[in-house]
């Protein structure tokens, strides 16, 4: 059964920040990342243009500028816990995702995200596991927030994040088949 297009906006639902972390948490999110692209891979092949240029939900995003979303949110975010694992608790820049959504780059194929992001995971990968418990207490302040995030938090936020986009596109994809 399809889900409505109010179910499709957060069809894993709204991320909820844990409040604990534990270590086959951190586990399972690192397993998340080290997973994603694959997945992503595997949920776009054999689509055709018109598949790829299809809105997840209604006003939403097309499959295809999901996974350029995807890329470009994960760039970033590999960027801001390199900010917090070099700086002190340094405010990051944020960016306007919309308008990204909107560059010409996001009408190209998607096979050049998905190596984007099959690189900047095996980056993430390599620092997560790497990770000593004070670096995992390192943070950085997000200025529309103003709060402070430990890495512990970025690992289950871009966990979630990318489970999120990837069912965006799992879940239109059964919209294709009868």
């Amino acid at each position: 059964m399809a889900l409505t297009d109010e179910q499709m906006r957060y069809p894993i639902g709204k991320f909820s920040p844990p409040a604990s972390y534990t270590v086959d948490d951190i586990r399972k999110w690192t397993n998340d990342i080290r997973m994603l692209p694959g997945l992503l891979r595997q949920a776009v092949i054999g689509l055709s243009e018109d598949e790829l240029n299809t809105p997840y939900r209604t006003g939403g995003w097309t499959l295809r500028q999901v996974v350029h979303h995807v890329a470009d949110s994960h760039m970033n975010s590999i960027t801001r816990i390199k900010l917090a694992l070099t700086e002190d608790n340094p405010t990051i820049k944020p960016y306007e995702e919309a308008y990204w959504a909107l560059q010409p780059d996001y009408r190209l194929a998607v096979e050049p995200s998905l190596k984007m992001l099959e690189g900047i995971h095996q980056r993430m990968i390599a620092l997560f596991e790497s990770f000593t418990e004070n670096e995992w207490e390192r943070t950085f302040i997000h200025p529309e927030t103003g709060a402070s995030n430990s890495l512990k938090k970025t690992l289950a936020t871009y966990s979630w994040h990318g489970r999120h986009h990837l069912a965006h596109i799992t879940e239109t994809k059964k919209k294709f088949t009868p």
